[in-house]
């Protein structure tokens, strides 16, 4: 399936191409008018106007590859299996107990616990006195 898909980019971007090419070499609608009156060059590879019928049915043969290529890419890349589903969907979610009043004790844990005891608190260091807080409506002041 990847070979083709990139096959057929390939094809899609060397038509592309050969439109750009093809599209630059063609004359505007302006060019055959002065070429009849006698101004201009109207000599060309395939005459005076035979260049112009094999240019712009080229154009549109490649114009046409193009979109045919373009279809079938949009189709192939749009394509998803259907019997799957989405990839949340195929996961299933692991099913948990809902948390219980002694969960949310600090220090407790599900390890088991060890046989040393917690350090001792030193009581030796002073422990700051908390701030005067000022209420939130107030501007504190220096």
């Amino acid at each position: 399936m990847s070979t083709l898909l990139n096959l057929l980019l390939l094809v899609q971007v060397l038509s592309a191409l050969g439109m750009i090419g093809l599209i630059l070499v063609q004359h505007g609608k302006g060019a055959d008018m002065g070429a009849a009156f006698g101004s201009g060059n109207s000599g060309s590879l395939f005459g005076a106007t035979g260049g112009a019928n094999f240019l712009s049915r080229s154009t549109a043969a490649l114009a046409a590859v193009f979109f045919v290529c373009t279809l079938v890419l949009a189709y192939f890349g749009n394509l998803r299996p259907t019997d799957s589903g989405s990839l949340l969907e195929r996961t299933p979610l692991p099913v948990t107990a809902p948390p219980s009043a002694g969960d949310n004790i600090p220090g407790s844990s599900s390890a088991p616990a060890s046989s040393v005891a917690p350090a001792a608190v030193d009581k030796s260091v002073p422990v700051a006195p908390a701030p005067a807080s000022t209420p939130a409506s107030q501007i504190p002041s220096k």
